[in-house]
């Protein structure tokens, strides 16, 4: 066990880790191939698996301090380019674009129908992964994606229906700095030009989960503040965790890549907090280990001058 001074929470020692992209998954309907990274534990076996879906704009190279640390700590981490990434470019006439976040939930989807696929195209990992343990995880944009497949319900635009998109294989969820609910809350803007935040549901949510927000995260989008993104904590039902990061806006430190340009409130300190509470819940959801989980509740839960974790 690793004693991390900055933070006083606990996690275990790292091991390494190797990492291989691009591996290509067929989707003739999506338009796009779809482009898969594999970050994994270079040892052991029955690893579990951390879905992770990027937020707005990024790619499958992104967040790298959460997907590194996951790794190293006994995860599989498969990342997804989804179809809003810049990398992609799609113009603002393309007829994906109004269903975005559909896509992202379908391209989740076919990275769960083809494990067999993601595994082989590892050395060394086939047959390592526990493929009845998945976390869906997410940022942002990724976050919502995350809560899809967990039990979210977003009103199709296009409908005007909210299907039930949960998928059974996924066990438990992280959600980071995403979205509240829609209606009157939502800023013209994002009214306008983001129409899957409309209507928001989170009370079909009943998997574990766990919540991550910043409380200094003004997002254009809200009339709330940064109050708007504990609603998929606040909304949701069973199990579940907050961790409000003190300080932090939208990218919590940095956890969208090291020296990332985007991250306003560059804090190492931060990311170093969301690193240990994600894996450690991660560690407790999935079984492995509940010591440094209950050890970061006890922490946590008093004055401590990054954060504040509270559970339901």
């Amino acid at each position: 066990m690793t004693t991390y001074p900055t933070t006083g929470l606990s996690g275990p020692a790292p091991t390494a880790t190797v990492s291989v992209k691009p591996l290509v998954l067929k989707a003739p309907q999506r338009g796009e191939d779809l482009h898969v990274r594999v970050t994994a534990p270079t040892t052991g076996t029955g690893l579990p698996v951390v879905l992770f879906a990027h937020g707005f704009g990024s790619d499958l190279d992104g967040y790298a301090p959460l997907v590194d640390h996951w790794a190293s700590g006994g995860f599989v981490v498969i990342q997804a380019t989804h179809l809003d990434s810049r990398r992609f470019a799609l113009p603002a006439d393309d007829p994906r674009r109004p269903r975005m976040w559909l896509h992202r939930v379908q391209d989740m989807r076919r990275v769960l129908d083809e494990l067999t696929t993601v595994e082989a195209g590892v050395p060394g990992l086939s047959g390592r992964m526990d493929r009845s343990r998945v976390v869906a995880a997410g940022h942002s944009f990724g976050g919502q994606t995350a809560g899809i497949l967990v039990g979210l319900r977003v009103t199709d635009p296009h409908t005007g229906t909210a299907e039930d998109l949960s998928d059974a294989r996924v066990m438990a969820s992280i959600r980071l700095a995403t979205a509240g609910k829609g209606g009157d809350e939502l800023t013209p803007f994002a009214h306008d030009n983001l129409p899957w935040l409309r209507d928001q549901d989170f009370s079909h949510i009943i998997a574990p989960g766990l919540v991550v927000a910043g409380d200094k995260d003004n997002l254009p989008l809200s009339t709330r503040g940064p109050a708007w993104t504990t609603d998929p904590y606040t909304l949701s039902r069973g199990d579940k965790s907050l961790l409000t990061v003190h300080g932090g806006e939208h990218f919590l430190g940095g956890i969208s890549g090291y020296r990332a340009a985007e991250t306003t409130d560059e804090n190492p300190d931060r990311v170093a907090l969301v690193q240990q509470v994600t894996l450690a819940y991660l560690r407790h959801v999935t079984a492995i280990d509940h010591t440094d989980w209950n050890y970061a509740r006890t922490v946590l839960t008093g004055n401590h001058p990054l954060g504040h974790l509270e559970s339901e």
